[in-house]
């Protein structure tokens, strides 16, 4: 297993994880243990494995063998998937999509902090740059504002664990980049665990030092300077 190089106890661990749809396995013998405030970007071909191994660790689907541990049920996840799964009839605002991930912190008498949550939303937004765009639905929306109003929408239910599937997704280098740097913020500013697809290994090499390498049917955490594929 891995080991923990941020010396803090593990949050996520996988223990001789099989994953696969029918009778046909994707990757097998998996062993992660995940610290908390890891800021970890998940790299490797296409149709290696990837999202199927967020999505296991997620809860969405149900390992060939073996365990994961997590702590979502007292602690859901913040998560953006792929911009493909996203519906783009969302008949509401920006600002409103932004504020569903405030909806478990604001609780079921949670008027008493909209203001509170409308606030954080818009400072969200501010900083992607999106302010201007707040009363557009998400239609509206180009490829790049979609998936920021969707990472924003995450990172407003203030969850510790972050899980993201190819967030750079349509977003030009710059705004790439400061996507990135915003998410590693959340990790070694903020205390957040961040899981990242990424493609490729040059926009994040100052700033991971270690990847999850999925490939060749299974995953493993090294270096940055030693992965390839």
């Amino acid at each position: 297993m891995p080991a923990n190089t941020s010396g803090n106890m593990p949050i996520i661990e996988c223990r001789q994880l099989a994953l696969g749809y029918g009778n046909d396995t994707i990757l097998a013998d998996v062993n992660l243990s995940l610290p908390h405030g890891i800021f970890l970007p998940f790299v490797g071909p296409n149709g290696a494995g990837k999202t199927t191994l967020l999505r296991a660790i997620l809860g969405l689907m149900r390992p060939l063998a073996g365990t994961i541990s997590t702590p979502f049920d007292a602690c859901p996840p913040g998560y953006v998937s792929q911009q493909k799964a996203i519906d783009l009839l969302y008949p509401v605002s920006v600002l409103d999509i932004v504020l569903m991930g405030a909806y478990r912190k604001m609780g079921w008498h949670g008027r008493s902090n909209r203001r509170q949550s409308v606030d954080e939303a818009m400072r969200l937004l501010e900083r992607f740059g999106m302010a201007e765009q707040r009363h557009k639905t998400f239609d509206q929306l180009s490829g790049g504002m979609r998936q920021k109003t969707m990472v924003a929408r995450a990172l407003a239910g203030g969850a510790s664990v972050l899980i993201m599937d190819e967030p750079t997704t349509e977003l030009d280098h710059r705004s790439q980049g400061e996507l990135l740097k915003m998410l590693h913020d959340a990790a070694h500013v903020e205390g957040r665990t961040v899981l990242l697809v990424h493609h490729g290994l040059e926009m994040i090499k100052g700033m991971a030092g270690e990847v999850c390498l999925v490939n060749d049917g299974t995953a493993s955490i090294m270096p940055i300077g030693k992965a390839r594929f």
